[in-house]
């Protein structure tokens, strides 16, 4: 990499966590407003080049870990049936109804690179869609169903487009190559998750040898980077195979400790924030370099293109939402599964994309004609730009026009929280008391302590638990107890901290000690946070 382009990303790094800082501040959806600046700088800036290879070898395999590593196994498998449908059915039909309209509209493109088009804007990037629905409290359901669909529709989209464009370079499809086209597509899949497993498996034991926190965390940064080069290395999907290794580690996590988890959750919310904002600056950046491409045709021309495929492309996918959902409510025990009719027009408007697909419109073969070429780039920028400025901006609107809502959801997890606190909290005092009826003689004075303690301790957390039911208020909105306990002990570490820091600053305490004391003090408010 030469240091100007270096220089370049660095400054694109930069720029975008200041736009997204902005954003989290002011409560906005990140990566729209994220694009939205991309394309105002765009014309003003040196064109800055998105690489393919940067985006599918760098980029998707961290974003996709952490994605799966987040994701509830249990949650995936009650909602299997839409995510398939979803993942591999929704691909599959927006691929070939994109396809033969733009072949209908450009008879001069040749039919596999129609589909291959199709193929590129078929998988949407539901980062925007559920960082929106979690802010506004979507359904679990319908969260699940958005995320899961986002994890493994990248893997049936790339199948199918590097399928279409070798009938490109192939030449004509017959039946015998469609079959044969077939077998690669389950062969590919079917390979993902046999690599996904098998490096799982390995993975896994790998870390009942390791009792570090920070070793751990550091071969978790390696781990889908390993998978995705694994399985693309042997010709089989580099995207199962890291949703498969994210998803069984993630459902095993309870068996690390408490360090890894703690360090985990903290270091892959910054790669995803980091990562997350390059991407979507990056989309809006490539504006100038997209329309530079399409001086050929006249600016009429490749507007009705771009609006004809946009169009199709949403009206795609509410087409198939609604017939998967029919599909769903009727195998037999769909009915659970399926999403209700206002979380299905929400699922038929959460259909943003992102940058995976720029990322293999700029990626096609350099045999493919430069007229071609552009066209495909063209019509696949619009689209991307087009889904998340249009439903992007609106699917918050839509979320609240529709009054669908979450909250009897949480309130049920809260009520579900208190119970299983207070049953842990239960069985925590009925093993303290066992260990002192095991101790020899009567505990001295010290020792009593320790245990009124330990006893006032389980009986405050079961107390905050039952208390979180009302919001933090008692009746009258008066404050409770375990809030009171939070908001006072927050001031007093805040005025032990000041202490540290001016002990510090007077040399009578080391920077060492104090990074550990503060550390303490950190841990403690972190608890008091929950």
């Amino acid at each position: 990499m030469s240091p100007i382009l270096g220089l370049q990303l660095l400054l694109v790094a930069s720029g975008a966590i200041a736009v997204a800082a902005i954003a989290r501040r002011k409560g906005w959806p990140a990566p729209l407003l994220l694009v939205a600046a991309g394309l105002l700088v765009s014309p003003l800036v040196p064109a800055v080049p998105l690489d393919p290879e940067l985006v599918l070898y760098v980029f998707l395999p961290p974003l996709l870990y952490s994605a799966a590593l987040d994701s509830s196994y249990l949650r995936l498998r009650d909602v299997k049936r839409a995510v398939a449908l979803l993942s591999i059915g929704l691909v599959l039909f927006t691929t070939a109804v994109v396809g033969f309209v733009v072949h209908l509209m450009l008879p001069a493109l040749p039919l596999p690179l129609a589909f291959a088009l199709g193929a590129i804007i078929a998988p949407p990037d539901a980062v925007a869609a559920v960082a929106v629905g979690r802010r506004l409290g979507l359904p679990r359901q319908a969260l699940t169903i958005l995320i899961g669909e986002s994890l493994f529709n990248d893997a049936t989209a790339l199948t199918v487009y590097r399928v279409a464009l070798g009938a490109l370079t192939g030449g004509a499809v017959d039946l015998l190559g469609l079959l044969d086209s077939v077998g690669q597509f389950l062969l590919t899949a079917v390979g993902g998750v046999v690599i996904g497993l098998a490096l799982a498996l390995a993975f896994a034991w790998l870390f009942t040898l390791t009792r570090d926190s920070l070793v751990e965390n550091t071969l978790m940064l390696l781990i889908p980077f390993a998978a995705y080069m694994a399985a693309e290395s042997v010709h089989v999907s580099g995207v199962i195979a890291v949703v498969i290794v994210g998803l069984y580690l993630g459902y095993r996590m309870h068996l690390r400790g408490f360090g890894t988890r703690l360090v985990s959750d903290a270091v892959w919310k910054v790669t995803d924030f980091f990562l997350e904002t390059i991407v979507f600056a990056l989309i809006g950046l490539q504006l100038v370099t997209v329309i530079r491409g399409i001086s050929g045709y006249s600016a009429w021309q490749v507007a009705g293109y771009a609006a004809a495929v946009l169009g199709v492309t949403i009206l795609t996918r509410f087409v198939w939402v609604f017939a998967a959902t029919y599909v769903v409510k009727l195998v037999g025990r769909g009915r659970r599964q399926a999403p209700t009719r206002q979380q299905s027009v929400i699922l038929g408007w959460a259909g943003m994309r992102g940058v995976v697909s720029l990322a293999a419109a700029f990626a096609l073969p350099p045999d493919v004609p430069p007229r071609d070429r552009a066209l495909v780039l063209f019509l696949t920028f619009t689209t991307v730009i087009g889904t998340l400025l249009i439903q992007g901006t609106t699917f918050p609107a839509l979320i609240r026009r529709l009054g669908v809502s979450g909250e009897q959801e949480q309130y049920e997890d809260r009520l579900a929280e208190a119970a299983a606190q207070q049953a842990a909290l239960e069985a925590g005092l009925a093993e303290l008391e066992r260990l002192v009826a095991e101790q020899e003689g009567e505990p001295d004075e010290i020792q009593r302590q320790v245990i009124d303690q330990l006893r006032e301790k389980s009986w405050r957390r079961s107390l905050s638990a039952w208390e979180r039911l009302g919001g933090g208020t008692g009746q009258g909105g008066a404050e409770t107890p375990s809030n009171l306990y939070r908001r006072l002990r927050r001031d007093m570490l805040q005025a032990e901290r000041q202490v540290f820091v001016r002990l510090r600053d007077e040399r009578r305490l080391d920077d060492e000690v104090l990074r550990e004391v503060m550390a303490q003090l950190d841990f403690e408010e972190a608890i008091l946070e929950r």
